[in-house]
């Protein structure tokens, strides 16, 4: 039943999209599956409670069905850092909380469990603990996803460096187009990709190319004919 740590190189480096894009194929081959987003800002208010666009499209991908709550306990209604956005909730947020969360989702025992982290690798979660801790607190394998524009290759190394300092195995990465025009000369484009596969240690799982604006299911469909599982899946 393998689970993974997804990743980013920034905040808006395209991890919602490529991890319910994994979790779209994964269903494609008729493998259970599940999304979690532990904790997520920049929800919505709703009758229901905060809702947080990304979890729910993990929701979405995640089959059988689950409860919102299972997908994403922690939601907190402004758009900034979580540890910030906590603060301002008066909510505490720590790890030993966050793994008992994800633990009853591993325990559902699906054979496909992605969790995906929020920003990048080093986000504080309080003023003592990062998010990266979680994935260190339940030897997940990691999943990094690259947001393919200027400055990328330096940010994908110094994460990848930063994972292997934490003793993670990096499973596979994912470049995923955030800027069209990091794309539009294909020569230097190319190039930049061969520098990212020479330089990343960890198989490349798929390039996703830029995407129009669209339903998530839709998104994460196309996302899903780009990408490759990672062993074991």
């Amino acid at each position: 039943m393998p689970a993974y740590f997804v990743t980013g190189t920034d905040t808006d480096a395209g991890k919602t999209l490529i991890t319910s894009g994994l979790l779209a194929l994964a269903r494609r081959r008729e493998l259970s599956t599940l999304g979690l987003k532990p904790v997520a800002s920049g929800s919505e208010s709703t009758a229901e409670g905060p809702r947080n666009p990304d979890a729910l499209a993990l929701q979405a991908q995640s089959h059988p069905p689950v409860p919102y709550a299972t997908v994403n306990p922690h939601a907190f209604l402004p758009a900034i850092a979580p540890h910030l956005a906590a603060r301002e909730a008066g909510v505490s947020v720590t790890l030993e909380t966050l793994a008992a969360s994800v633990r009853g989702g591993l325990n559902l025992g699906r054979e496909l469990t992605l969790v995906e982290g929020a920003g990048g690798w080093r986000v504080p979660l309080n003023d003592h603990e990062d998010l990266a801790g979680l994935a260190m607190a339940l030897s997940l394998p990691v999943i990094l996803v690259v947001g393919l524009r200027l400055g990328c290759i330096s940010h994908a190394r110094l994460t990848c460096d930063a994972i292997a300092a934490d003793r993670l195995h990096l499973a596979g990465w994912v470049g995923c187009l955030v800027d069209p025009a990091f794309a539009a000369d294909e020569a230097p484009y190319r190039d930049n990709l061969a520098t990212l596969a020479r330089t990343l240690d960890a198989p490349c799982l798929g390039v996703v190319p830029h995407l129009p604006a669209g339903d998530p299911r839709t998104l994460a469909a196309s996302a899903a004919d780009h990408l490759e599982l990672p062993d074991g899946d």
